[in-house]
C-alpha cells in the first residue's frame, strides 16, 4: 500500500504543475505552458489511474483533491501573489485535517 501512495502523491504533483500551467499558460495562449498542461494533466490521470487498481476510488478522490487544493493554493500565494483570508486558511486546514481522518482512521483506506 505505501507504493500506490507514492504513486498518488506523483499525481497529485503533476496534476499540480498542470494546474499552475493552466494559470501561466494565460488561456491557452502561450504554447509551452499550455503543453505542460495537457502533459501534466495526462501523466497524473495515469498515474491516479494506477493507483485505483489497489485503492478505492472515493478515498484516492479525496486524497487527490484535498492535496491537490492546498497545493494549489500554496502555488497560487507563492508564484501569483494570490492571498487568502482567515477563513480560506481555515477551510484548508479542515480540508487536510479531513485528509489525515482518513489516512489515520479509516479501515476503507486499506492501510
Amino acid at each position: 500500500m505505501p507504493h500506490a501512495y507514492l504513486i498518488l502523491l506523483l499525481a497529485v504533483i503533476a496534476e499540480t504543475i498542470g494546474t499552475t500551467a493552466l494559470q501561466a499558460s494565460q488561456q491557452f495562449t502561450r504554447f509551452w505552458p499550455s503543453v505542460l498542461v495537457v502533459v501534466g494533466y495526462g501523466f497524473a490521470f495515469y498515474l491516479m489511474a494506477l493507483t485505483l487498481k489497489v485503492m478505492p476510488v472515493g478515498i484516492v478522490y479525496a486524497i487527490w483533491s484535498g492535496l491537490g487544493i492546498a497545493l494549489i493554493a500554496l502555488i497560487g500565494f507563492v508564484v501569483f501573489g494570490q492571498r487568502l483570508d482567515w477563513p480560506a486558511v481555515l477551510g484548508l486546514a479542515m480540508i487536510l485535517g479531513g485528509i489525515l481522518v482518513i489516512h489515520l482512521f479509516s479501515q476503507t483506506a486499506g492501510h
